[in-house]
C-alpha cells in the first residue's frame, strides 16, 4: 500500500504539520518550526498552510 499524506487528527490548528511529520516520519515539532520560520522570514508560509489545510485530506484511519 503506498504512502499517502494525511492531516493528523491528533493537531494543534488544523493537522498540517503533524501530517507532513507523519508522511516523513519525523518529529512535527521540527516541521512546526520549519512553518513558523517560514511565516515570519517570507510571509508566505501562512498562505502555504491555509491551501494546505484545504487540500490535504483529514486521515480517515485514525491511529
Amino acid at each position: 500500500m503506498p504512502k499517502r499524506l494525511y492531516r493528523s487528527r491528533e493537531k494543534r490548528i488544523g493537522g498540517v504539520c503533524g501530517g507532513i511529520a507523519e508522511y516523513f516520519n519525523i518529529d512535527p515539532t521540527i516541521v512546526r518550526l520549519i512553518w513558523a520560520i517560514s511565516i515570519f522570514a517570507y510571509g508566505t508560509g501562512l498562505l502555504a498552510y491555509l491551501i494546505c489545510w484545504i487540500v490535504i485530506p483529514e486521515d480517515p484511519w485514525y491511529r
